[in-house]
């Protein structure tokens, strides 16, 4: 069967075999934020054949700074949907399924968890974090996880680590305390920085304020605000109601980020999976 011109150069490196494995595997990326939205393009611009996308929120303009597809012309629609347009713009040929719908045990069934399929972790809530490693491990998925990247300017000092072997990572330690106390000795690999930037108190962010610049959530029969099709749907006795999901208002702290070290921490999680896809046992922790 020819190669497909587009991963020619790939293929230097990984060889036939590691193109056929790359497009018979399947890939799910939870959280398209500042990290997973370039590890899924950097995954599908590899020839992974196959991938969910799983985020539920909407692009906003704060956005911009650091996700791949946040753009002026993106703000207000599925972060989601507007990954995947982008993804069928590299690859037609790629399998690509968007979930604009939040991971949780409650909806974790429709993702298709299980054996053999490689699981980004790209996501900020800590409890939704603990319940898909602990899932990952039950399903037999291959886990490859990003720490915090909040408050970082220096890609340099990225790391990979067995996330019992991590050090100076506030959240790879609430991981590992979230996960003593479940009783969770599993294994798997994270990637994670040990730098800490002091935040500059005279910029102060606007999200989760009255100016906050995200789309506004709305509860009722209205639905989710025009231009904004990413939405949740929850129960209200026997009605049906729409509202975007918007995370920042519910956040302590809003915390300065950077693309050079969310994208570098993407491409690090891609870099994982396919070596690990290519060459079995590359990337993981023993």
């Amino acid at each position: 069967m020819p190669i497909n011109p587009v991963f020619q150069r790939l293929g230097l490196l990984t060889g036939v075999r590691g193109l056929d494995a790359l497009a018979e595997a399947r890939v799910i990326v939870f959280g398209l934020g500042g990290v997973g939205g370039w590890c899924a393009e950097a995954l599908v611009r590899s020839g992974i054949g196959n991938i969910s996308i799983v985020d539920s929120d909407t692009v906003c303009v704060t956005n911009i700074n650091r996700q791949v597809q946040a753009t002026m012309g993106t703000i207000g629609l599925s972060k989601a949907e507007a990954l995947r347009t982008r993804l069928l713009d590299i690859n037609p040929r790629c399998h690509v399924t968007a979930f604009d719908r939040v991971f949780s045990r409650e909806t974790a069934s429709i993702f298709g968890i299980s054996r053999g399929v490689y699981v980004i972790d790209a996501i900020d809530s800590l409890t939704h974090k603990l319940d898909l490693i602990e899932l990952c491990t039950e399903g037999g998925a291959i886990l490859f996880s990003s720490m915090g990247m909040a408050q970082k300017l220096d890609p340099t000092r990225l790391k990979t680590a067995d996330i019992w072997e991590t050090a100076g990572c506030p959240l790879a330690r609430l991981v590992r305390q979230g996960l003593r106390k479940r009783g969770y000795r599993g294994r798997f690999t994270v990637v994670y920085s040990t730098e800490r930037l002091p935040r500059h108190g005279e910029i102060a962010p606007a999200c989760g304020s009255g100016l906050c610049l995200c789309p506004s959530r709305r509860q009722g029969t209205e639905g989710p605000p025009a231009g904004c099709p990413a939405a949740e749907t929850v129960k209200q006795g026997a009605e049906s109601t729409a509202f975007p999901v918007e995370w920042c208002s519910s956040k302590k702290v809003i915390n300065g980020s950077a693309v050079t070290v969310t994208a570098g921490a993407g491409m690090i999680l891609a870099s994982l999976a396919i070596r690990n896809i290519c060459f079995p046992g590359e990337g993981r922790s023993p």
